[in-house]
C-alpha cells in the first residue's frame, strides 16, 4: 500500500511527487513511457519560451548559460531533480483503470511493455497524465500514411523534399523555418485568414521573409481534405480545391488530454465532458482522495495549463493530503 500514487511522470507529476516525498509520504510514480516523455517528444533543438526559473521544481535551481533553456537541458534537469529527491518511478507502465475501493483507498490496474498486468494500491491518487501523446487527428483520407506525422523532431529527413505543414501556430512556423534551412520547400496550410497572433515577435518577420522568397507557399483560409502518397488536396473556404505535389506532411494540429482514467474512476465532468470538476484550492476531485494535476485539469484548450503553472498544483495537493493523514 502506497501513501500516494501519481500517474504521469512529467514535470507536474514530478513536482507533486517531490512535495509528497518532502512531507514524508511513501510515493510512487507510474509512467506510461519514459520520464518527462512530453519534453522528450519536443523538437530536438527546441528552445523554451520560458526562463529557467519558471520551469524549476522542488526548489532546485535550473542552471543554463542561456536566457531560455533548450530541450536537452530540461531533460537533464528533470532527471537530476528525480535523482536528487530519490523519486520512485515505474516507467513503461500504463495505468489502465483507477478503481475507488470501499475503504476509501484505490486500486490501479496497470500493464507494462511486456504485457504483464499488475495492480497497485494507494491511499491517495494524483492524475497528472498530460496530453502530448494524444494528437488532434484531422479525420481525413490518407492521414494514416507513413508520410504523415503529428510530431516534428528535426529537419534533416526532409532535405530537398516537398513538405506540407498543417497549422499556423508557433510549432508550425518553427518547423517550417527549420525545414526550409535544409533545402526543402514548404507549403503551409492554415484555416485562418492570418497566422496565429501568438507567433513569437522575433520569428514572424523571418517567416514572412521566407514566404516572400518563395521558400514557403502560404495557403490561408484553407484546409487539407485528403492526403495521397504523392499529393495533398486542399479545399479553400470558398469551396475551391487545389492539389499540391508532396513528399511529407507535418500535421501540427495540437494535442488533447485523454480523460478515460478520469471518467473510469467516476470523476464528474463539465456539461460538455471537457473538463473535470475539482476544488481549485486543493485540486481534489469529487472522488475523495483522487486529485488532478497539470494539463489534465484544463479544458478543451490544453494551453490553459503550462509547466509554469501546473508545477504549483503538487504543493496544493501534498499539503491537503498531509493534513488529512495527520488526522
Amino acid at each position: 500500500m502506497e501513501d500516494v500514487i501519481i500517474i504521469g511522470a512529467g514535470p507536474c507529476g514530478l513536482s507533486a511527487a517531490i512535495e509528497c516525498t518532502r512531507l514524508g509520504m511513501k510515493t510512487l510514480l507510474i509512467e506510461k513511457y519514459n520520464m518527462v516523455h512530453s519534453i522528450y517528444l519536443y523538437p530536438t533543438n527546441m528552445q523554451f519560451f520560458s526562463t529557467p526559473e519558471l520551469l524549476e521544481i522542488g526548489d532546485l535551481p535550473f542552471s543554463t548559460p542561456y536566457d531560455k533553456p533548450f530541450r536537452h537541458e530540461a531533460l537533464a534537469y528533470y532527471r537530476r531533480a528525480a535523482g536528487h529527491y530519490d523519486l520512485r518511478v515505474q516507467p513503461y507502465t500504463e495505468a489502465l483503470e483507477v478503481q475507488p475501493l470501499q475503504d476509501g483507498t484505490f486500486a490501479i490496474q496497470t500493464t507494462n511493455r511486456h504485457g504483464e498486468d499488475k495492480t497497485y494500491t494507494a491511499r491517495k491518487v494524483i492524475l497528472a497524465t498530460g496530453y502530448f501523446d494524444h494528437p488532434n487527428y484531422l479525420g481525413i483520407p490518407g492521414e494514416e500514411l507513413d508520410k504523415v506525422t503529428h510530431y516534428f523532431r528535426e529537419a534533416h529527413p526532409y532535405a530537398g523534399m516537398k513538405v506540407t505543414v498543417i497549422g499556423g501556430s508557433n510549432s508550425a512556423v518553427d518547423a517550417a523555418l527549420e525545414i526550409v534551412r535544409v533545402g526543402a520547400h514548404v507549403d503551409m496550410v492554415y484555416r485562418g485568414s492570418d497566422l496565429s497572433q501568438n507567433i513569437k515577435s522575433w520569428v514572424r518577420p523571418v517567416f514572412e521573409g521566407q514566404v516572400l522568397k518563395g521558400n514557403v507557399t502560404l495557403h490561408l483560409n484553407s484546409k487539407v481534405t485528403e492526403i495521397t502518397p504523392s499529393q495533398v488536396i486542399i479545399t479553400q473556404n470558398d469551396g475551391e480545391t487545389a492539389t499540391i505535389e508532396n513528399d511529407f506532411v507535418l500535421a501540427m494540429t495540437g494535442f488533447h488530454p485523454d480523460r478515460k482514467l478520469l471518467t473510469s474512476a467516476g470523476i464528474e465532468m463539465s456539461d460538455d465532458m471537457d473538463k473535470p470538476k475539482f476544488d481549485l484550492e486543493t485540486m481534489e476531485s469529487n472522488i475523495p482522495g483522487l486529485y488532478v494535476a497539470g494539463v489534465i485539469a484544463s479544458g478543451r484548450n490544453a494551453n490553459e495549463v503550462f509547466i509554469e503553472t501546473g508545477r504549483r498544483h503538487g504543493n496544493k495537493i501534498a499539503n491537503h493530503i498531509h493534513k488529512q493523514m495527520a488526522h
